[in-house]
């Protein structure tokens, strides 16, 4: 029996170094596109704007920070998703080439598809996402009252099963889908390199014990006969 964050350990211990950048890539791709890669943080020199999201809207910024606290929730081994910086990963991964569709073929026909043939929706990813928390904000407040925020952990974490299993009424976008695509992104943030937004402060590195990128080691490696710089 291996409790949630126990699993997460496990995963992130023998993922770490190929998350060192973000994989986005539950997506079908179009041959021969440009790929301009994922959004990097922004540069020192544009600090202030930090403050606030590129993407998403405060109401929206409120959603998914309880969400990615849900499916990461704090505990005393390491940071919960919200303070891992998920959301903040997630808001410049919507704001970027990823969040905009640059690899996926968008111009149809879009019939629909099997679960093994990926994702087969016209919609981009920020669309995705965006369409989603709005979908999902409706059925809380249908079958809760509230909005997903102001839930109970143990509120969220069920309407965010029900969504999940396409048990929960989805107006505009299938939830499976939808709910598939917050966590790849959540995890994403969770592991990836600090300069996306992510992982704040190498914070989920230190509890796998993951060294770090590489090239913070040249010292180290050049120790080794093998290595020539």
């Amino acid at each position: 029996s291996v409790d949630r964050r126990g699993f997460l350990k496990v995963v992130g211990t023998a993922g770490a170094a190929t998350a060192a950048a973000p994989i986005s890539g539950a997506v079908a791709q179009a041959p021969a596109q440009h790929d301009h890669g994922p959004a990097p943080a922004p540069p020192a020199q544009a600090a202030d704007r930090l403050s606030g999201w590129a993407f998403f809207n405060p109401d929206e910024a409120a959603f998914v920070k309880a969400a990615v606290d849900t499916l990461i929730p704090p505990d005393p081994t390491g940071p919960s998703g919200a303070e891992a910086g998920c959301a903040t990963y997630m808001d410049r991964q919507m704001a970027g080439a990823f969040g905009r569709g640059a690899r996926l073929y968008l111009q149809g026909p879009f019939a629909q598809g099997t679960p093994q043939q990926g994702y087969q929706m016209p919609l981009t990813p920020a669309e995705l996402i965006r369409i989603g928390i709005a979908d999902v904000n409706a059925y809380a407040q249908k079958t809760k009252q509230k909005f997903f925020k102001d839930l109970a952990p143990a509120d969220r974490a069920a309407v965010l099963s029900e969504v999940e299993t396409n048990k929960a009424e989805m107006k505009n976008v299938p939830g499976p889908a939808w709910f598939n695509m917050f966590l790849q992104l959540t995890m994403e943030g969770y592991f990836s390199d600090p300069m996306y937004g992510g992982n704040k402060d190498k914070s989920v590195w230190k509890m796998i014990g993951f060294p770090g990128r590489s090239e913070e080691h040249t010292s180290e490696l050049q120790s080794h006969s093998f290595i020539s710089y």
